[in-house]
């Protein structure tokens, strides 16, 4: 089994689609380890961001990740990093093939409603900057 961070980004959560990306990982067969809805400050975007510190793109992307609240979630599953990808859709919301959570719900691509980790790494690191081990269950 493995895990995955998938984060519900605040366009998501004042769109109210968050028990829409719960359910679907649920009838999908993960089982939810975490979840915790909260206000990411400008520290935590950098540290969850940090690779894109620099890039032109980053102080909208830290506006963004910061303007509003957002769910945290750890979901475990078979091969649940790269399911949860297809699940999601690609980045660009013009992209996202319909029936992905972007494709149905993304307006754009800088506000495409969720993120979720790309590796393994990413995942570790990620579920370790929202959660403690003991919020798992």
């Amino acid at each position: 089994m493995e895990r995955t961070f998938i984060m519900v980004k605040p366009n998501g959560v004042a769109r109210g689609l968050v028990g829409e990306v719960v359910a679907r990982f649920e009838r999908r067969g993960f089982t939810l380890r975490g979840m915790k809805a909260l206000r990411i400050d400008r520290a935590l975007a950098e540290q969850h961001y940090a690779e894109h510190i620099g890039k032109p793109f980053f102080e909208d992307l830290a506006a963004f990740i910061t303007s509003g609240p957002v769910v945290a979630m750890v979901w475990e599953g078979r091969e649940a990093i790269t399911t949860a990808r297809t699940m999601m859709g690609v980045t660009d919301s013009a992209l996202a093939a319909p029936g992905t959570i972007r494709g149905d719900y993304s307006l754009s691509k800088e506000e495409n409603v969720v993120h979720g980790s790309d590796g393994p790494e990413s995942a570790a690191r990620e579920i370790g900057l929202f959660f403690d081990e003991a919020e798992l269950v």
